[in-house]
């Protein structure tokens, strides 16, 4: 430990040398803040990144570097919140040699869509794909399982001649349920549902709706065997494994019915279990019979990652530069409890902002905290090294910049969300620090820019919070023990503090920000 923490202690010849001067910046950080996250979700916008990962050349694509040659071959599938924007940017590119094509959306995201102005996004009137609005409520519902049926189709009828691009994003799992007959939709979401309830990771939840699904889990390449298989994704899942995205229809997984029936057992489930959920598990595995030629041809399949947290805050930290501000990213897999993320960004800005050598109980809490918020020790250190020396050679203001998805423990029955919540922790946690501009600021935002259930995508706070709470007669304790960040916020100051970014078109989970003014440290 001694060794770690000898990392942080300030070099007196760079403290006295090499003072940089701070770039200038007339905006107050607050507004600063809201510029940074306004970049992070601009790059991850649906059209944007499909338009990023596709090179056109003549009669070809160049993808993820390897080129596909086109012929009037190629078909376009795709389910997910954000993939009616992927797939009219998709047809822009390459539309003069799509066939046909059918896409699984979210009900009402046509409408919602104009009604935004975000015409952008939409298909034109001549288009070859088919729009399938379903999965009311983010729920699979027979709509969306019509839309999956649609799909299967289409995937199933190609040739070794034809190119299938496949476009996935968030939400993409309730917008292609496709149960094993005889289970019905509503079985298998029973069974999904009482799984999450007695505590299931994803990893598990996800292997038993493989084994019950037609196209996850590989599934959707299988019936598209043997044409080649591209598929574009814009993930939502913490380190973006491409096994647990939409649950990874394009990803060859095996399913052996002894591994599900191990975890319904695990979960005491197995008495529950429907007749027809027996008789598929009953059955031999896998859940098709694969040919040679399908196993040995793999590599007809492309999955490409071409959005997610880490390009969000990698933009952000380009925009944070060009606003006086030196950026570092933390990491894009935070997650925890939101009192343990609190604490950890509380400590942080502790650190950063000391005007003396900081004291090595910090650092070593902020190691302490690290498994608990899935953070590597490796990034903290690094971290707290930029940080110091930011703050020991006088770098100016730092940009500290995080992603991922943290977890509230719900208490009450009030509204908000987890930026939301983590902003009213973080403000607690900074209480003693310096107000802005000669203080730290915090802000947490889902990049969908809904919070819960919400017109809010998070909050911005510093170390005034709490008393400026209590000057407007707010009770943050009430607040947080009812989970109600959102009335917290909307009343505090008329709201000011919240971030409303309004429609986003997109999914990279959450960013988390906090910026620290240049520090006037004290020299022995």
């Amino acid at each position: 430990m001694a060794r770690v923490l000898s990392l942080f202690r300030p070099q007196p010849f760079l403290a006295l040398v090499g003072r940089r001067k701070p770039t200038l910046c007339k905006m107050s950080m607050d507004s600063r803040a809201r510029e940074v996250f306004v970049a992070a979700v601009e790059a991850v916008q649906p059209d944007t990144v499909v338009r990023q990962s596709i090179e056109r050349k003549e009669d070809s694509v160049i993808i993820n570097g390897q080129k596909f040659t086109l012929k009037h071959n190629l078909h376009l599938v795709g389910f997910g919140k954000a993939v009616l924007g992927m797939a009219a940017e998709a047809e822009r590119i390459v539309g003069d040699h799509l066939v046909n094509g059918v896409i699984s959306v979210p009900h009402g995201i046509q409408q919602t869509l104009k009604q935004h102005g975000k015409d952008h996004l939409l298909l034109k009137e001549n288009s070859h794909i088919k729009v399938m609005e379903g999965a009311k409520h983010n729920l699979p519902d027979s709509d969306a399982q019509k839309a999956a049926e649609g799909i299967r189709q289409l995937a199933s009828e190609l040739t070794e001649k034809d190119l299938l691009l496949v476009l996935i994003s968030g939400g993409g799992s309730a917008l292609l349920p496709a149960p094993i007959p005889p289970i019905s939709l509503q079985e298998k979401l029973d069974v999904t549902r009482k799984l999450a309830a007695a505590g299931a990771t994803i990893q598990e939840l996800n292997t038993v709706r493989r084994a019950l699904s037609f196209l996850k889990g590989g599934g959707l390449a299988h019936y598209a065997h043997p044409a080649q298989v591209v598929a574009l994704i814009l993930s939502d899942v913490i380190g973006d494994p491409l096994d647990l995205i939409a649950s990874g229809p394009t990803v060859r997984s095996e399913v052996w019915p002894e591994e599900v029936l191990s975890i319904l057992e695990q979960y005491k489930l197995l008495n529950s279990l429907p007749a027809s959920v027996k008789d598929v598990l009953g059955r031999p595995s896998p859940r098709w019979k694969e040919n040679k030629d399908e196993i040995e041809k793999a590599e007809n399949v492309l999955n490409a990652v071409i959005g997610s947290n880490s390009v969000a805050l990698k933009c952000a930290g380009r925009r944070a530069r060009e606003l006086g501000f030196r950026p570092v990213v933390l990491s894009p897999g935070v997650c925890g409890d939101v009192r343990s993320v609190s604490r950890l960004y509380g400590l942080l800005a502790r650190f950063a902002c000391s005007r003396e050598e900081p004291p090595p109980e910090i650092a070593a809490e902020v190691l302490r905290l690290g498994p608990e918020v899935g953070v590597e020790s490796w990034d903290l250190c690094r971290t707290m090294q930029v940080l110091d020396e930011g703050r020991t050679e006088g770098w100016g203001a730092t940009c500290l910049l995080a992603g991922g998805e943290p977890t509230v423990q719900l208490t009450g029955k009030g509204q908000g969300g987890r930026n939301q919540e983590l902003a009213l922790r973080v403000g607690l946690e900074l209480r003693g620090l310096q107000l802005p501009p000669n203080g730290p600021v915090f802000l947490s935002g889902g990049t969908d820019g809904q919070d819960g259930p919400t017109e809010a995508a998070g909050a911005i706070t510093d170390g005034g919070l709490y008393e400026e709470a209590q000057a407007q007669g707010l009770d943050i304790n009430n607040f947080l023990t009812n989970n109600d960040s959102y009335s917290f916020f909307s009343h505090l100051s008329a709201g000011q503090h919240l971030l409303v970014p309004g429609l986003t078109c997109t999914n990279v989970m959450d960013v988390h920000m906090l910026l620290i003014p240049p520090i006037p440290i004290n020299i022995r």
